[in-house]
This record gives C-alpha cells, sequence and structure tokens, in this order.
C-alpha cells in the first residue's frame, strides 16, 4: 500500500509566515511536546534515579544511598536530593562533594531546601 503525497495540504497553513513566526511556530511545538516531560521529571523521582544523580556528582554508590536514605527519612527526597546538595553546599561556601560527605554526618541539612 503505497502512501498519498499530501506534503502540500499539510503544509498549507504555514506558507504565510515568515523565518520568524516559523522559528517561533517550531519552538512552541517543541515546548508542547517537551513540557510534559519536563513536568513529569519535577513532579517525579525515585531513590535509583536520585542515587544516579549523586553518582554523577562524585559521590559513591555507598555514600549516595546514604544521602538518598537520609533524605529519604527527612522527607525531602522530593526535593532531589543533588539539589540538596547543592543548596547546602552554596549556601555554606563549600564544595559539592565536602557537603555531601558532611550531610552522611548530619551536618548542613537545614541549609538543603
Amino acid at each position: 500500500m503505497e502512501r498519498e503525497d499530501d506534503f502540500q495540504k499539510r503544509k498549507a497553513h504555514l506558507k504565510n509566515l515568515n523565518d520568524r513566526e516559523l522559528k517561533q511556530r517550531f519552538w512552541e511545538l517543541v515546548n508542547s511536546i517537551v513540557d510534559p516531560l519536563v513536568e513529569e521529571a519535577r513532579n517525579y523521582t525515585s531513590p535509583s534515579i536520585e542515587r544516579s544523580v549523586l553518582l554523577r556528582m562524585g559521590f559513591s554508590g555507598p555514600e549516595a544511598k546514604a544521602l538518598v536514605n537520609l533524605a529519604l527519612e527527612k522527607g525531602l527526597l522530593g526535593h532531589g536530593a543533588g539539589a540538596l546538595v547543592l543548596n547546602a553546599a552554596h549556601r555554606n561556601k563549600l564544595g559539592i562533594r565536602e557537603t555531601g560527605l558532611a550531610m552522611i554526618q548530619g551536618n548542613y541539612w537545614n541549609y538543603a531546601t
């Protein structure tokens, strides 16, 4: 079965748009596709996702697990474990790894959110 070539019909609504308007339309369509994915990422996470983020931030597996477990215990995992460490590091003007290791010891959690 051959597909009917209807490209000319499908692009008719775009023919009166200039380059700027076409570019704007493109980004509107891209955002309409990506926005639900971004919203999903903002609202839903899991311990495995958060451990993965921490691993990419330079923490070892056991360190990442400890940070995630502490964030879970404190009811803060929804903020994102990496974001918690990053916030505490910025507020204390310390390195990320240094801050995360201190958080495992129970420090800086009041600066994490």
